[in-house]
């Protein structure tokens, strides 16, 4: 529980002037002639609007979108159809994401979201130190070229510091940088399983087995030699070891 509780943090990121208070009232009370009326609070109902982008918030500032590419691209290399279903891709891809924000989010906890419920921290520097980890994270993992491109778009001048970096440019950057990686490393799983693609179809041809469909044939051997070299793990940790914690 304690781990899921730095997520909470990152909402705050793009929460605003409007969070930065040193509370969150949820409703208030006025009295009138005899009556009770409540009313939502203003920053409450900002929050629970942001929630329904937290998926996509927290997706687009994690390893999540690299992880999901490759495993599916390993799926179609494999030819194994929907084999392993989307669901399980989804849930090895979420597990994965949190091994590798673990770090994060608990130095997020530690700096930002603990002291600020303890009451030691106001709202406004726990996001501001929350927002520092993340952005820190993030930058890592960010191509020089990926956030220049976004910098020249948004018409910013070049930045003094990582810090100096706003939110605007590098979460496009990062998402950017993500989609090349991925599709880099997807690359490189292919080939090994287009290479038995080729050799079984240039076999078969000089069989004269033409009618018999190359893909059929490749699967088990694709199959053998993933099993053979403990694909799975070598996959998993070498998506794991790609990530650099800020």
């Amino acid at each position: 529980m304690t781990r899921a509780l730095p997520l909470a943090a990152l909402m705050a990121l793009l929460g605003g002037p409007a969070l930065a208070q040193a509370g969150l009232p949820a409703l208030t009370m006025t009295q009138s002639e005899g009556d009770t009326v409540y009313s939502l609070s203003l920053q409450v109902l900002a929050l629970m609007t942001a929630l329904t982008v937290l998926p996509a918030i927290v997706l687009g500032m994690s390893a999540f979108t690299r992880i999901i590419i490759v495993l599916s691209i390993l799926r179609q290399a494999l030819g194994t159809q929907a084999t392993p279903p989307n669901q399980v891709l989804i849930a090895i891809a979420l597990f994965l994401t949190f091994f590798v924000m673990d770090p994060v989010l608990t130095e997020v906890n530690t700096r930002a979201l603990s002291p600020f419920l303890e009451g030691q921290l106001a709202a406004e520097p726990a996001i501001a130190e929350a927002r520092g980890v993340v952005s820190a994270f993030l930058m890592d993992n960010t191509r020089e070229a990926d956030l220049m491109m976004f910098a020249d778009l948004a018409g910013h001048e070049p930045y003094a510091t990582e810090a100096d970096v706003p939110l605007s440019v590098l979460l496009p950057a990062f998402i950017t940088s993500e989609l090349k990686t991925a599709f880099q490393i997807g690359f490189l799983l292919f080939l090994p399983f287009l290479v038995i693609d080729l050799v079984i179809a240039s076999i078969l041809m000089a069989l004269g087995m033409m009618m018999l469909s190359p893909v059929i044939v490749s699967l088990p051997f694709k199959l053998l030699l993933f099993v053979l070299v403990d694909g799975w793990a070598l996959t998993m940790g070498s998506l794991a070891s790609s990530f650099m914690a800020g």
